[in-house]
């Protein structure tokens, strides 16, 4: 007999109906049971509904879909009673299968399910959620770390733009006079001295010639001078045509080592009457605003095409460094005959450059006559350049154990060190600005442009027309 678990009524007897298997929502009991709490006892709370669309059975793991609670009753529902009993019988028993709770009423018994079939539901929603979770945590993280990555790739690109000088911040006028202005504020500079260096400066770029005052003249002449008097253990040295030193100054600070070395090799060529035809517009030293024209002018004539792209074709007004291809471009367009060697990689052990230096040495050994231990060359210095610097080769020595040894005028060196190799009674010590072992040269990679002689204008139409730069060794 069925009775209400609120008023106690007897519902229904139906002794057949105990002899059949459970089945939750088909068996007509429960429908009668369910009819009678609705009208009867509207004020007690509905039995949640089971949650559709789980995903497995709780007892078997089974996959059901939305048909669960029919699964379950199904598959399971002799559990939910002993086949063969009376549910009148206020004497039987009915165990839960999921948790072995023991319930004397059969409704009892199925509500009690109900609720494990519902927070099985809550508890498979709940890891679809975590899953779902999981996954936008990880996609946020993904997109975090891709805009932090473009964010360190534009700062990256930004430093490099700003230590090549290609971020627009103006170029040798514009550093000359704030930094003019910074000393000015530090007290190292007074405010009558800026007016007037101010308007020396801006009388030598409107000529396009260097002020000259980073330039240190008459030391390779110092040198061949030192070299046959002192120096015992040179078994032999070369040095190049004489050649005027010239530092960077507060325009060029920082990034100006190509122009200055510019300057150096064109300051030998001015000397040499071998070049006066090539240089009859030349006969001063021009400014770098200047030499950033000049490169410019290359450019426009064919010359390094895809280096002019890299500048977007543009030099003047900016810090840009230049390098060996620059200066290549620049000497061909003058029809200074030249070319670029590349040292591409390391030759010796440690990481040094052997090759290097025994190129150099041929380089001058070539034009000397003689024997003697001094051989002042007509060769012009070499521009050499590495990675963020570069210098100019203004001589080699040989050693008595047959070392080799490098002499480089250093942009970054001021005027006043310089001028210490002038003195007459100089004992040698400040050739440690210039001398430049092979375990001294350890980049690497350096390129070097040589100076050999003029071209006609049809070789330089041709130097044109092939664009090929420079030699591997």
């Amino acid at each position: 007999m069925l009775v209400c678990e609120a008023c106690g009524q007897a519902l229904s007897s139906e002794p057949a109906a105990a002899q059949r298997p459970l089945q939750l929502g088909r068996q007509p009991r429960r429908d009668e049971v369910r009819r009678h709490v609705e009208t009867a006892h509207p004020e007690r709370p509905p039995r949640p509904k089971l949650a559709e669309g789980l995903p497995r059975c709780p007892l078997c793991g089974e996959a059901a879909g939305q048909e669960l609670e029919a699964h379950v009753w199904a598959r399971h529902g002799q559990l939910l009673g002993a086949p063969g009993g009376d549910i009148g019988n206020d004497e039987q028993l009915y165990e839960c299968p999921m948790c072995s709770l023991t319930c004397t009423n059969i409704q009892i018994l199925e509500e009690h399910v109900d609720l494990h079939l519902e927070e099985h539901s809550f508890s498979e929603g709940g890891n679809v959620r975590d899953l779902e979770l999981a996954q936008w945590l990880q996609t946020e993280e993904d997109k975090r770390q891709r805009s932090e990555e473009e964010k360190r790739e534009r700062e990256e690109f930004k430093k490099l733009q700003r230590q090549y000088g290609l971020d627009n911040s103006g170029g040798y006028k514009q550093q000359f006079l704030k930094n003019m202005e910074r000393e000015v504020d530090r007290g190292k500079m007074q405010p009558f001295e800026y007016h007037k260096r101010k308007a020396d400066m801006m009388e030598c770029l409107a000529f396009g010639i260097d002020d000259g005052k980073t330039k240190t003249s008459g030391i390779i002449e110092a040198l061949c001078k030192y070299y046959q008097n002192e120096n015992k253990d040179v078994r032999h040295v070369w040095l190049s045509t004489g050649v005027d030193h010239f530092h960077s100054s507060l325009g060029d600070r920082g990034w100006g080592c190509g122009y200055r070395n510019f300057q150096m090799l064109l300051s030998s060529l001015l000397q040499n009457s071998l070049y006066n035809d090539c240089l009859r517009d030349t006969t001063s030293i021009p400014s770098i605003p200047k030499i950033q024209s000049m490169i410019e002018d290359a450019w426009r004539e064919g010359f390094d095409p895809h280096g002019a792209s890299h500048f977007n074709n543009r030099l003047h007004g900016s810090k840009a460094w230049i390098g060996a291809c620059e200066i290549y471009s620049l000497l061909t367009n003058l029809r200074i005959k030249c070319q670029i060697i590349d040292f591409h990689k390391p030759t010796g052990p440690t990481g040094t450059h052997p090759r290097l230096f025994e190129w150099i040495l041929r380089y001058y050994s070539s034009d000397s006559e003689g024997g003697g231990k001094v051989a002042c060359t007509s060769k012009p210095p070499i521009y050499l350049q590495h990675q963020g610097h570069s210098r100019t080769i203004v001589g080699i020595e040989e050693k008595k154990n047959r070392t080799l040894c490098l002499l480089l005028f250093d942009p970054g060196c001021p005027s006043q060190e310089m001028q210490k190799l002038l003195k007459q009674n100089n004992d040698g010590t400040s050739l440690r600005l210039l001398r430049k072992f092979v375990g001294s040269l350890k980049e690497k990679q350096y390129q070097i442009v040589a100076v050999d002689g003029v071209l006609s204008l049809e070789e330089k139409i041709v130097s044109i027309s092939e664009n090929s730069l420079s030699k591997k060794i």
